[in-house]
């Protein structure tokens, strides 16, 4: 297999067509020779916009034997492509039946691996089925009315349900576990251009499809779910896991669990906490989301705003002379600001896309590093307590509405009374708040010199009408449980998996170690 990288095709080009003349230009091979190609990497190259193009990483076959030396060109050379290896299937009864708790992306993938492998998994969620889920989170977004047990982070699919469903992540694995994931969303559902995107993302609409077919096969395969199933403790024996408690009166023994609870289920961190399973207080990030109109964006990107490109996106980052840091996350393009809170009289922001990303506002968390300076890390618990209480000061202000405020009454203190030149695009009730009392004066001012900063990378973006939410307060777990080089706590039998347990930052890093954590428990029985 050849790969060539970095071949640029206009914009204006007809891609197909283009792409394959100067495959056949930089082989030095005819046309009939050229007998496949797969697109690996497709990004924008708009290093001299306008002026735009499309680069591409692809893997050949052609008909004849070719030595990639003579073309002494780096961006040619011989592959010899990894693909994911599922473990041997087990026969019946050769491995204790395996229990996942939690059914987001860490979950989902280690309950799929595991059905895969004939080991027939119980997993136990305590929120309802997607297509129920979805029900009730419409319902919170239109009326307000929360179900703490159904909404934007609990239930089947996990957080990056309501999400912009983004795939790419930072995470190295050389045995194609990325890849696998991302091919099994497109086995079941997911559209292809994910394989060769250079930030895939799905869509929170299509993703609610994805997840709904793979529960059906994890059933098929011999899974068993339980929704509504909540895990209220854990029952510890001589060091080892031998129980769990469901809604406080259903025991079950177990051997072997996946803990995939995600990065809200504070009950469950404080029940674990009892349990003394070995837990550290971790550094996250706080702040609040940020609006912008999607053709500002466009333009700053790719210097034209087309609509035959994508919505573009943008990346930010920046260190203050005060020690913190800030950043954007999880930029949601055409996107929608949500109310993700999960707790009564707590609120919490996040940003959500469908498919075609097609809101005319492009928003992303501004967040800023905390750590020991707001809470006391010796407690494993502390960074909760500390989400919880801006959470609470979110909801007050709001009064269970988002909370929002234009960027130049933020810096001045004062309440904003309407939009500027844009309006905000959001799903949830809105209201003109104090945002700016939500967070410490010492935070405040390192979001606003952030978004200077920020300015100087994107002209324009210290738009004083840009429009912020908050709280932005679940970036990423508070609290990182304790596991060892087989991926097991201290407490045997037991798997701390995925973000939630402080180990992964994103749909595909959480579906992989989900993927780590279901090879490791199998590793033990082989």
């Amino acid at each position: 297999m050849i790969q060539i990288q970095q071949i640029k095709v206009s914009i204006h080009e007809e891609q197909t067509t283009a792409l394959r003349k100067k495959i056949v230009k930089l082989l030095r091979i005819s046309d009939s020779d050229l007998i496949n190609i797969e697109i690996r990497k497709k990004s924008i190259d708009a290093r001299k916009k306008p002026e735009l193009y499309y680069v591409y990483t692809v893997y050949v076959e052609v008909a004849k034997k070719l030595s990639v030396s003579k073309f002494k060109n780096n961006n040619i050379s011989e592959v010899h492509p990894k693909s994911y290896r599922i473990p041997d299937a087990f026969s019946e009864g050769e491995i204790k039946r395996p229990v996942i708790i939690g059914f987001g992306p860490a979950g989902l993938f280690a309950a799929y691996l595991l059905a895969l492998c004939n080991t027939n998994p119980i997993i136990l969620e305590r929120g309802k089925q997607v297509e129920l889920r979805k029900e009730d989170v419409q319902k919170f977004w239109e009326t307000g009315v929360l179900d703490t047990k159904s909404n934007v982070q609990f239930g089947e699919g996990g957080a990056g349900t309501f999400s912009d469903g983004k795939l790419n992540t930072v995470v190295k694995d050389k045995f194609g576990r990325n890849r696998f994931v991302l091919e099994t969303f497109v086995k079941f559902g997911a559209n292809p251009d994910i394989l060769s995107s250079f930030k895939p993302h799905i869509g929170t609409d299509v993703l609610e499809k994805v997840v709904s077919n793979m529960r059906n096969e994890i059933l098929r395969l011999g899974g068993e779910i339980r929704f509504e199933t909540c895990v209220t403790d854990f029952e510890i024996k001589e060091n080892h896991l031998t129980g769990l408690w469901l809604n406080g009166e259903e025991y079950l023994a177990v051997s072997d669990v996946i803990l995939a609870i995600g990065h809200s289920a504070r009950d469950t961190f404080e029940t674990l906490h009892k349990r003394n399973v070995p837990m550290l207080a971790k550094d996250f990030a706080v702040g609040f989301r940020v609006e912008h109109p999607q053709s500002f964006i466009n333009v700053h990107q790719y210097g034209v705003d087309l609509e035959e490109l994508p919505v573009a996106p943008y990346k930010l980052a920046t260190n203050l002379e005060n020690g913190r840091g800030v950043y954007s996350f999880c930029m949601c393009p055409g996107g929608y600001v949500v109310n993700a809170s999960s707790e009564g009289h707590r609120l919490v922001v996040n940003g959500m896309s469908y498919s075609d990303r097609g809101s005319k506002n492009a928003n992303s968390a501004i967040v800023v590093s905390v750590g020991e300076k707001e809470f006391d890390k010796s407690n494993p618990l502390s960074g909760i307590e500390y989400q919880r209480k801006i959470e609470e000061k979110a909801y007050e202000i709001g009064q269970g509405k988002i909370p929002q405020q234009l960027l130049k009454d933020f810096v001045l203190g004062q309440n904003s009374t309407e939009y500027g030149h844009f309006t905000s695009e959001t799903r949830g009730e809105t209201v003109f708040a104090r945002v700016d009392q939500i967070l410490s004066p010492e935070l405040n001012e390192s979001f606003i010199q952030g978004m200077k900063n920020f300015d100087q990378k994107i002209s324009g973006y210290y738009m004083e009408d840009a429009i912020i939410s908050g709280v932005e307060s679940r970036t990423s777990s508070p609290v990182r449980i304790s596991r060892n080089d087989d991926f097991m706590s201290d407490i045997k039998g037991l798997y701390p998996c995925g973000e939630g347990a402080g180990y992964a930052g994103g749909i595909t890093s959480a579906a992989m170690d989900g993927l780590k954590c279901a090879e490791k428990l199998m590793e033990k029985y082989k």
